[in-house]
């Protein structure tokens, strides 16, 4: 009942601090971001990393990392995708400059799409030629700019599982250019932001947990299949060990925190 009254207050504050602080930085980005360049990419990469370590803290939702954080290595990291949250979690939770994939439709939205052509590399997932130069531009930049952040479940996990099945682009990545994954747990941001509704917002914590790298030298693409799997039981078997199905009651967004 409560949280049924505090709840559109809180989602009008964050929307609002959302908004407002976007606009704030938007002239910094838009003079950084006028070049084209792996230097503005990577500039604008670290006033959004910091900016979304304060915005969280500022509304409640601090980043609590668990794991060994990820070293000066390359990597193509995959993380689990429970909540529209998990795409601003990610650049406070991963203290190395990154490119993420994104669907294209996303760079309409005014203002934020600037800043996100920026940040990611857009894909049109309706059409097989721009998902082949896709990766092509990936590969490209893992070798040359930064790391690569994927959600390998391509939308919200909606099954009854720790994790929904993975599409193949992030291991053929991995393999291609030979760059270890690096696995990457959210275990709260479905509470945070449940994806049930925009209005589903809610303060508490914001677990991440870095696993492992997964080594990927001397695999071949036939070796596909198997890395995949590899990688999807460690995440799973990861998951259930922080409580799963508790984080997973997505049909009732469980109120606790």
């Amino acid at each position: 009942m409560i949280r049924k009254v505090i709840q559109p207050f809180y989602t009008a504050f964050v929307l609002l601090t959302f908004v407002v602080s976007i606009l704030a930085a938007f002239p910094f980005f838009l003079l950084i971001g006028s070049r084209d360049h792996p230097n503005s990419r990577e500039a604008i990469w670290h006033i959004v990393h910091y900016w979304a370590i304060g915005w969280l803290a500022l509304i409640g939702m601090p980043i609590r990392r668990i794991g060994k954080k990820p070293d000066n290595s390359r990597y193509v990291v995959v993380a689990n995708h429970i909540s529209y949250m998990d795409t601003i979690a990610i650049y406070a939770a991963l203290p190395c400059y990154f490119r993420t994939l994104a669907k294209k439709e996303m760079a309409r939205i005014p203002l934020f799409g600037f800043v996100y052509k920026q940040l990611t590399i857009l894909v049109d997932r309706s059409s097989p030629e721009h998902r082949t130069k896709s990766m092509r531009l990936m590969w490209r930049a893992i070798r040359n700019e930064s790391n690569i952040a994927i959600f390998p479940e391509g939308t919200f996990n909606e099954t009854a599982e720790p994790m929904a099945p993975l599409h193949n682009g992030a291991f053929k990545l991995a393999i291609t250019s030979q760059t270890p994954i690096l696995p990457v747990l959210f275990l709260d941001t479905v509470k945070r932001w449940h994806y049930g509704g925009w209005w589903k917002l809610w303060p508490g914590r914001n677990r991440v947990v870095f696993l492992n790298p997964v080594p990927v030298e001397g695999l071949s693409v036939a070796d596909l299949p198997a890395l995949k799997q590899q990688v999807q039981d460690l995440m799973g078997s990861e998951l259930k060990k922080y409580g799963y199905p508790y984080i997973y009651d997505l049909k009732n967004a469980s109120t606790s925190v």
